[in-house]
């Protein structure tokens, strides 16, 4: 009698199991699908930041990542570096660099130019990294001259290899050797294809933005320099305007993302 009491209670308890299992089974909503990733990757890179330009809260409120190059010494870099930051976006130092020709008040402090020695230049540009927040990486502020300068490029290598930065080549001038550098000194580097506001016009960067999608149907990679400044708020707005239309095609990165691509 006990014997057939306990069996019966035992069956009990595994039907009970069993039709937990079976109902759990029938209720289970399946996962949904991760959402694909785009292929495309599309790099924007703004400039000039550090010195209370216009356009700067602008652009740093997007809600997509962006790179962002800020000049050392000036009266706003940190505040536009931690901002930046904050807003998860990625830092670079935008190190001003001797061009070939222009205003050199349009340089800031702590400039490269071709008469420094080679322990002036390592000296200046480690004190321009100490001076932005945050800064995982470096790109030219002008540099026709610099940039083409294959001893200036090595000493500046070799402390962008000594900090861990990654380096991108504004391409300021097409005899440009920073990349090549970069390459035989094994620096993660990448390099601009197109400026977004080289000529300060609605129409203009609207053209340049207009030739980024053209490319990303083209290529799987867009790299592209913007400004804040004289033309902030127009490449702020308009970049606005073609963030959902982009979004479809190409995702959204910062430039160390782009580190293990060829670029040529």
């Amino acid at each position: 009698m006990y014997r057939k009491k306990t069996a019966s209670i035992l069956l009990s308890a595994v039907l009970l199991m069993c039709t937990g299992t079976v109902h759990a089974a029938v209720q289970a909503e399946p996962s949904p699908a991760p959402a694909p990733v785009p292929e495309k990757k599309v790099a924007f890179i703004i400039d000039d930041l550090g010195n209370n330009m216009k356009g700067t809260d602008d652009i740093l409120s997007l809600n997509v990542p962006l790179t962002v190059a800020v000049m050392p010494f000036l009266p706003s870099t940190k505040r536009d570096a931690e901002l930046a930051f904050k807003n998860g976006h990625e830092v670079f130092v935008h190190m001003p660099m001797e061009p070939l020709k222009g205003n050199a008040s349009w340089l800031g402090p702590g400039a490269i130019t071709s008469d420094l020695s080679d322990e002036e230049i390592r000296e200046r540009v480690n004190k321009a990294i100490d001076d932005v927040p945050h800064a995982v990486g470096m790109n030219n502020h002008m540099g026709s001259k610099v940039t083409a300068d294959e001893r200036i490029m090595r000493v500046i290598m070799e402390v962008v290899k000594q900090r861990g930065l990654i380096y991108l080549d504004s391409k300021t001038n097409y005899k440009s050797v920073a990349a090549k550098v970069a390459r035989e000194m094994g620096v993660p580097y990448a390099v601009n294809q197109l400026f977004l506001d080289d000529v300060h016009t609605a129409a203009h960067i609207t053209k340049q933005m207009e030739k980024v999608c053209f490319q990303l149907r083209e290529r799987k990679i867009c790299v592209a320099i913007g400004h804040v400044g004289s033309a902030g708020k127009k490449t702020a707005s308009i970049l606005r305007q073609y963030i959902p239309r982009i979004q479809k095609e190409a995702e959204f990165v910062t430039v160390s993302k782009l580190i293990q691509i060829p670029f040529e």
